[in-house]
């Protein structure tokens, strides 16, 4: 009598799946379900209390990780919606979808007895000239939260940014002396038509990205200075907490420490960049901002020490 039974080898073509693979599939059909429930209960949901509109590489996105962490705040399902740049073809009930209940604003009003708000960031709004007009269709009372840094260092940030990412291949230096030629009528372009799209221009306006007199500008003609918080980057990285701090207030919300681990936030570390750019390419770009950074100050009232 033979004992010896040898033990079913399970092949791949036999339709069992292994447990990672199944709980990969469930947690992405559990994702469509809730894609599914939102969009379906997107007209009761509340829209945005708050936009953190830019700048690019001033910090947007280090800021609203800390915002995340109040207890009052409930922030958008995806971090960069950029729904009034590139999204925005998606329609408001998409954009409406990422969003909390009414319930669950009414449920923290009646019974826990505190404000409720949502809001979100991306670093893109403050720049993107379609943006103002659309926020202000779609969002008339938001508050608006504005980074601004140094443009010199701002501009060398971001174009090792874009080294990073592959969308910028020349050195720093000729990277900004062709700037103009490079950028030149993207702007009308997507004026003129919502539906183009500019590489270029998102990606490699080192230093018009940095003209903040301008783009606050066409913001403030839509939107009353009430409404906005206007904050120093170079301020929000030496004491974030007392950066939160203000902007709770600004929210009117109550007072409370950002809870941060590595698991929602990175800290913030100052970039080499400041010390491997050229003296003399500092230099030249301090000149090229002072006369766009005192149009700035003026406006503003408020000078924040740049052109040193």
């Amino acid at each position: 009598m033979n004992t010896n039974v040898s033990t079913p080898t399970i092949q791949p073509d036999q339709g069992i799946l292994d447990p990672l693979t199944m709980r990969a599939r469930t947690v992405a059909h559990m994702g469509t379900i809730e894609k599914l429930y939102r969009g379906i209960t997107s007209s009761i949901r509340v829209l945005p209390d708050f936009l953190i509109i830019g700048t690019q590489r001033g910090g947007t996105t280090a800021l609203y990780h800390y915002l995340k962490t109040h207890p009052c705040i409930i922030p958008a399902t995806i971090g960069d919606t950029h729904f009034f740049d590139k999204k925005y073809s998606k329609g408001l009930r998409w954009y409406q979808a990422h969003f909390p209940t009414l319930w669950e604003k009414a449920y923290a009003q009646q019974v826990r007895k505190r404000p409720l708000v949502t809001g979100e960031a991306s670093s893109s709004y403050l720049f993107y000239p379609l943006a103002p007009k659309r926020v202000a269709e779609v969002l008339p009372h938001v508050k608006l939260i504005v980074l601004l840094r140094n443009p010199v260092d701002r501009a060398y940030s971001q174009y090792y940014h874009a080294i990073e990412l592959k969308h910028e291949t020349l050195p720093f230096e000729e990277a900004v002396q062709d700037e103009e030629k490079r950028t030149a009528q993207e702007r009308e372009k997507i004026l003129q038509d919502e539906q183009y799209e500019s590489h270029t221009y998102t990606h490699r306006s080192y230093l018009t990205r940095g003209i903040y007199v301008d783009q606050l500008q066409a913001w403030m003609t839509l939107f009353p200075r009430e409404q906005f918080l206007i904050l120093k980057s170079e301020e929000f990285y030496t004491d974030p907490v007392a950066t939160f701090t203000q902007v709770s207030a600004f929210l009117n919300l109550p007072a409370a420490k950002p809870r941060l681990n590595k698991k929602n936030y990175t800290q913030y570390s100052h970039n080499t960049y400041f010390a491997t750019m050229d003296p003399v390419m500092r230099t030249r770009l301090i000149e090229y901002f002072k006369p766009h950074n005192a149009r700035l100050y003026e406006y503003l009232g408020i000078d924040f020490g740049w052109d040193k």
